[in-house]
């Protein structure tokens, strides 16, 4: 939107299908295609050359150049456990805590990206890198100081905006690999909701230029009940009726 020339590599086939499945990657792509982006997927950085401290050009992976006088690298981040390490305490993909964001001890806490809690509705342990998990942990951990009984149970949420797409997304990541997905509206509009069901049961929900609906996709997910797909893609049925 500046008046650059822009490419995109990225090790996936599609972008964001780890987390959106093909189909609603293919979406964000195309979006960003029409905007002039361009994409070499799969595709990585072999090596980033320049000339007088200025990046003149990316080779990739397959020996092709790419002139570049800027380069972002975003390549993810590991969980720094050092301390906890230091003192002893379980580590594994972040610190290991349980419910109540306590360690293996009693006097010590963790909370935020960093920490890879056991989540009580998924029986199973979730570490969440987002600034909304953040908060939502200091609070649990400081419940949980003060001796009150709690646990972090929230539904993990994120959001983007991308050109003029807006998009918020709840759920359970682990439980949407192999789901079924419904939508109601239409992916090609670009004003959508699509659902991730497992059993039969709502799992994550994403709301795309949709608004004021994201209470409705928590309430799905957190009831864990059972629902009929043709309601819940018809968008003249309130959620709450679904």
């Amino acid at each position: 939107m500046l008046g650059n020339e822009v490419t995109v590599l990225g090790r996936e086939d599609v972008p964001l299908s780890a987390v959106l499945g093909p189909k609603l990657g293919t979406a964000f792509q195309n979006l960003h295609s029409s905007h002039g982006v361009r994409f070499k997927l799969p595709g990585s950085a072999a090596e980033i050359s320049g000339d007088g401290g200025k990046v003149t050009h990316v080779v990739t992976n397959d020996g092709s150049w790419i002139e570049a006088d800027l380069v972002l690298i975003a390549i993810g981040v590991v969980p720094n456990v050092g301390l906890a390490q230091q003192a002893g305490l379980p580590t594994g993909n972040g610190i290991l805590v349980n419910e109540s964001l306590q360690t293996s001890n009693p006097n010590i806490y963790a909370a935020g990206d960093v920490a890879n809690a056991f989540h009580p509705v998924l029986q199973d342990r979730l570490r969440s890198e987002h600034w909304a998990n953040a908060i939502a942990g200091g609070k649990t951990a400081a419940k949980a100081m003060l001796g009150q009984t709690v646990q972090q149970d929230d539904i993990p949420y994120f959001y983007t905006d991308q050109f003029d797409l807006g998009m918020e997304y709840s759920g359970y990541g682990p439980l949407t690999l192999g789901a079924d997905i419904v939508t109601r509206g239409s992916v090609e509009s670009g004003e959508f909701i699509a659902f991730w069901l497992r059993h039969g049961k709502v799992v994550a929900g994403m709301n795309v230029n949709v608004w004021d609906v994201q209470d409705g996709i928590q309430e799905l997910i957190r009831s864990a009940r059972p629902v009929e797909t043709t309601r819940l893609s018809d968008p003249d049925i309130p959620l709450n009726e679904v």
